[in-house]
Parts: structure tokens; sequence; C-alpha cells
């Protein structure tokens, strides 16, 4: 095995959108793969033709392009080892299943869906195993030639792996160490469907693994009731030394409760578990997405690395090389982890801080001008460089700093009664004629001047500076005075002061 180049793979299904756990077990894939100088493939498992969704495919692959996962091999990247589509690999498994039936690991089941029904309904628990398989219809009870002929009449069949009960069967964890399960749990899983002439999940997923040279199968814990039956797989066509690794990954978990973590959880709390937005092609229902709903994708890809993988150290901000570096797969808990959608809105206020002031400013002027303002792009940029710190997402720049573009058309009730004082008109008419004779509007030229001018006249700076502010922003919020000012102007400000001075202080 250490001889082997590494080589692993993400297979979804094309069933619908890309749930957030599936984004981060092909993340932990990609690191590995990356950490081992191996490769990533990209594999479709469309056996499933009911549930084939239009669109699931390519929304699949934009997901990655999106977050800059990137893969090797597979679906629209080409390679050695394809077709990549399970659908188009229906004669290699043919052939397998046929090795499998010659060598008597496997049997032919007749048992219509009514007959099992009836089955499960008169026998409590019933399970397809060794203690039941005789009393079924299926190539192990009837004569050869009585179901050969089935077949020559073309009767619909199954194909079930012939399970041996009294087996220990042990599966090599990376994250959970060795897993022993007795085989008389297991019940004939189908392989095969003539029906569809497709294989089933464990058929397929196995000689694909096989025939694509994997070495490690990183999935989700959700998959870890079904590695005993890949090991006798494995074992059943002999290809026990090149059986990969198996890592079964911790569950996501709702932010609150317990169980697996749900669409229905981001519907009730407000947060996204599709990395893109989703338009279901048969309910029309719009789902939402991290990209639409303003994350970055470098702050997508920190937040799911963190989620039932722990460095080792404080570090919480990583790039996507520094993952690569830190990631060690042995360090992933064995626990599900708690979905902190907070957190992740945490991740992307430290991206907003991480990223330059143009950056930003790239995002948030299109919002400016949607907004029917027409601003040169220096001023959105020193817009952003004063407020960025103050908001988990591009987006709501707009609500805190729409003043800075547009000024303000009615005053805070609430901040009028707080800060607006008896006296605040005579002393905003006072601090207009001050402003209206400073030539220098920097900072560094009115703020002195100002301040002087408070102490001369015995003012509380915090009563000018509060009614200032509601004069200029129309409520107490908003960075410094003075940044203010020097941002608006002269003009602006003299402006924006006398409007609050007659609507406030009608009287005076």
């Amino acid at each position: 095995m250490s001889e082997r180049k590494v080589r692993v793979r993400f297979a979804p299904s094309p069933t619908g959108p890309l749930h957030i756990g599936g984004v981060r077990t092909a993340l932990f894939n990609y690191l590995f793969a990356r950490q081992h100088n191996g490769e990533f493939v990209f594999r479709i498992e469309d056996t499933d033709s009911h549930r084939f969704v239009p669109g699931a495919e390519e929304y699949i692959l934009e997901s990655f392009r999106w977050l800059g996962i990137k893969f090797d091999e597979g679906v629209s990247f080409g390679g050695n080892h394809g077709p990549y589509r399970q659908s188009e690999r229906r004669d290699i498994y043919k052939t397998y299943v046929k090795q499998l039936l010659d060598a008597g690991k496997a049997y032919y089941a007749f048992d219509t869906p009514e007959e099992l029904e009836h089955k499960r309904e008169a026998v409590q628990n019933f399970q397809y195993d060794a203690s039941t398989r005789m009393q079924m219809r299926n190539s192990l009870v009837m004569d050869r030639t009585e179901w050969e002929q089935l077949l020559v009449e073309g009767a619909q069949y199954t194909v079930r792996f012939k399970v041996e009960p009294g087996q220990e069967i042990h599966v090599n964890d990376m994250i959970r160490g060795d897993v022993c399960v007795k085989s008389d749990i297991l019940d004939d899983k189908v392989l095969y469907k003539s029906a569809d002439e497709l294989p089933t999940y464990h058929l397929a997923n196995i000689v694909d693994d096989h025939l694509m040279e994997i070495t490690h199968v990183i999935r989700g814990e959700e998959w870890l009731p079904s590695a005993p039956l890949h090991v006798l797989l494995y074992e059943a066509f002999g290809w026990q030394d090149t059986m990969p690794s198996f890592a079964h990954l911790p569950l996501l978990l709702k932010p609150e409760g317990k169980g697996k973590l749900s669409k229905r959880d981001g519907d009730r709390l407000g947060f996204p578990v599709f990395p893109l937005e989703w338009h279901d092609p048969k309910s029309d229902e719009v789902s939402s997405g991290y990209r639409e709903s303003g994350y970055f994708p470098e702050a997508v890809v920190n937040f799911l690395a963190l989620l039932g993988w722990n460095p080792g150290t404080d570090q919480e901000l990583f790039s996507l090389d520094e993952l690569v570096k830190a990631f060690d797969i042995a360090k992933c808990s064995k626990s599900g982890a708690k979905f902190d959608y907070q957190k992740g809105a945490w991740f992307n206020h430290e991206y907003i801080l991480r990223k330059s002031d143009e950056e930003i400013a790239r995002e948030f002027a299109p919002i400016v001008a949607n907004n029917g303002v027409d601003e040169s792009f220096e001023r959105v940029k020193h817009v952003v460089h004063m407020m960025k710190d103050r908001v988990s997402f591009v987006k709501e720049l707009w609500p805190l700093c729409s003043f800075f573009f547009i000024a303000p058309t009615s005053y805070d009730e609430k901040t009028v009664k707080k800060r607006w004082k008896d006296y605040s008109g005579q002393q905003m008419t006072e601090l207009y004629d001050v402003l209206e004779g400073i030539d220098d509007f920097s900072i560094e030229g009115q703020e002195p001047i100002v301040e002087k001018w408070v102490e001369d006249k015995g003012y509380k700076l915090g009563d000018i500076m509060n009614a200032f502010r509601l004069a200029l922003v129309g409520i107490g919020k908003g960075p410094g005075m003075f940044d203010i000012t020097a941002f608006l102007g002269k003009e602006e400000t003299l402006s924006r002061l006398k409007k609050a001075i007659e609507v406030l202080s009608p009287a005076q």
C-alpha cells in the first residue's frame, strides 16, 4: 500500500444540490491528496436513474470551481480510468457480477417487491440473510434448470451477495481504528438489478474504486455500516492487496438539539446548507447558497475544515495551502461536529479584514451604484477602509454606510430624544459658523479648531459630537465625526448641518 500513489475520490450522486456535508468530505479528500502528492478523482454515481435531477451534475462542478477545490481527473476533467459516470460503465459491472455468480459468491433472487413486502409484514425485523434466504425465491433454492428458464423468459431479478455467517470482519479505519463486525448481522445486499441493468451502490463503488486504483476512501460516517460489506466484496474478488484504507468522517450535527444537519435547520435558523443557490427543477423551490449569501469561498473552506478536525493548535485562520500542510486525518473527531453557523459568519468577517480595501470595494461598488449613487471607486474604497471592520458580509455595508453617499431625509426619533437637547440648535448654529471659517477641511484641519472652540465655550464635547453626528448621519452611528466630515467635504457637511437645525430646532 505504501508504495502505491495516493489516489482518493469524491463520488456524488446527481440527485439534487450538493449538501455542505458533502463539500466537507470533498475538501478532506482534497487536503489528503495534496498533502501526499496524490491525485483527486471526480466520479459521478448515477446508478439510481429514478432519482436523477437535471442540472445537478453541473451544479456540483460549479460549486467546486467557486470553492477552489480542484480535481485531477474524472467527469469533465479527463483521465485514464474512465468512463467516470457509472451509467456509462454498465458492461464493466456485468463482468464482475458474472464473476461473483460463477464463484458462488452471489446468487439470483426472483422475489417480487410484493413478496418481499409480505415477508416484512409477516416477520418482524425481517432480513434477507443466511437464516432466511432458503425460504425465498432464489437460485440457491431452485433447481438450476428452473432459475435458468426464468432468465431465458426475461423474468426480473436481482443479484444478491452471499454473506457467510460466523465471520469477524475487520475494517481498519484511519479515524476510528479497528472496527470489528460479525457477519451474522449483515444482510445479503442487492448488488445488481435486471430492471435497469445497473448495479447498486455497493457493487459499483467497489469495482470503480478498484479499477480506478483508489488507495484511500474518505467518506461520511453514514457509510460506516456498509464498510464491512465492502471489505467482504474486496475479499470475494481476491483484491485484498489493493483494498483501500478507510476513513469515516464525523457527521455534521444540528446547531441545536440532536441529529444530523438538514436543510430544515438552515431554513429555520437562516443559514445556507448548500454551497450555491439551488433552483429545484421539479418544485421550483429556491434554496439559499453560501455564494449568493455573500460568503467568500476561502471563508467557507476554512470554516468547514475545522468542523470535525482540529489542528492541535490555537490557529483558526488557514489558507488552502496552510490547510494542506496542517491536515492530519488521524486528528479528525470520532464524534459528530455541531454546525456552528454563527462561527461561519465570524470566518467571513475575518476574511473581510484580511482582504484589501480595493478587493472589498470592487464588491461594494455595484451595491452603491444599484442604490442610485454615482460615486468614484476611490471614494467607495475610502468608505470601505473606514467601515469594513464592522460587518461580516459586504452586503451589510450599505445599511451602515449609506449616509456617506445620501444625506438623511429624516432623523431617528430615539436618537433625537436622547441626543438633541434644548440648546443643541444654538450650539449647532455656532458650530456651523466655525466650520464655515475653516479652509482646510481635512481631519487635521478641522479637529483642533473645533475642539478649541468647544473648550473655549465651556461646552461638553459629548453633547456637541452627539448632536453633530445626528445632524450628518440621521442616527447615532458611524466612525469618528471628522472622518465623516472630511469625506463629505465642507459644502455637504454645512448643507446637512443647516437642514438638521431647520428641522430639529425650527424656532431658533
